[in-house]
C-alpha cells in the first residue's frame, strides 16, 4: 500500500513527528511531500535540504519513505493536476487541510492524519506556534524533538529565522 501526505514541515515539530511515523507504519511505501518547496518566506523559513534533514531525523530508522518536492502554484486546479501527475497511484492521501481535501477528494481516498496516530501520541502543536516561539526566543525547543532542536542549533537556523523573519512573525501576532 502506498500513501502520501504533503505539508510544509517547517520546522518538523512534536505534533508532526507521530504523523510522519504513522505514515511509514501504515503503508508499505510513504510519500512525504514538502509543500511550498518554491517558497522561502515567513511561513517557509527553511530550505528544502534543511526540511529534508528534519524529516529524516524524525524518521530515523525508517526506510519505507521517499521525500518529494511539491511547489505552491497559487492555483488549486493546476496544483491538483500536478499532484495527480506526480502521485498517480495511491491507496490514500493524508491531509488535514480542507481545501486540499476538496481538491483531491475525487482522485484519492482522503484520510485525516489524526486517524493514523494513537490518541496518546497526539500533540496539539502547529508550525505557526513553533515559529512564533522561535521569533520570541528559546521556547521553540520544547515544541520539537531533541534531535531536531540539536540540528536547528547546529546549523544556526533559529538565529537566521529571527534575523530574517522574527519581526514579521511577531507583527503577524498583533494583526
Amino acid at each position: 500500500m502506498t500513501i502520501a501526505m504533503i505539508a510544509r514541515w517547517k520546522p518538523v515539530h512534536l505534533g508532526q513527528e507521530p504523523v510522519l511515523r504513522a505514515l511509514c507504519s501504515s503503508a508499505d511505501h510513504a510519500i512525504i511531500g514538502i509543500g511550498s518547496c518554491n517558497r522561502y518566506d515567513v511561513r517557509n523559513p527553511f530550505t528544502i535540504p534543511e526540511t529534508r534533514a528534519m524529516i529524516d531525523i524524525a524518521l530515523s530508522g525508517k526506510t519505507n519513505y521517499e521525500i518529494i518536492e511539491v511547489p505552491d502554484l497559487d492555483d488549486g486546479p493546476l496544483w491538483r493536476a500536478l499532484v495527480k501527475e506526480t502521485l498517480p497511484r495511491l491507496e490514500c492521501f493524508v491531509t488535514d487541510n480542507p481545501y486540499v481535501a476538496s481538491l483531491l477528494s475525487k482522485d484519492y481516498k482522503i484520510v485525516r492524519p489524526v486517524t493514523l496516530v494513537p490518541a496518546e501520541e497526539r500533540i496539539a502543536i502547529d508550525g505557526t506556534m513553533v515559529r512564533r516561539e522561535m521569533a520570541q526566543g528559546d521556547g521553540w525547543r520544547e515544541l520539537v524533538s531533541e534531535d531536531v532542536a540539536h540540528y536547528i542549533d547546529r546549523k544556526g537556523l533559529a538565529e537566521r529565522f529571527r534575523r530574517e523573519f522574527g519581526l514579521e512573525t511577531l507583527a503577524r501576532e498583533i494583526e
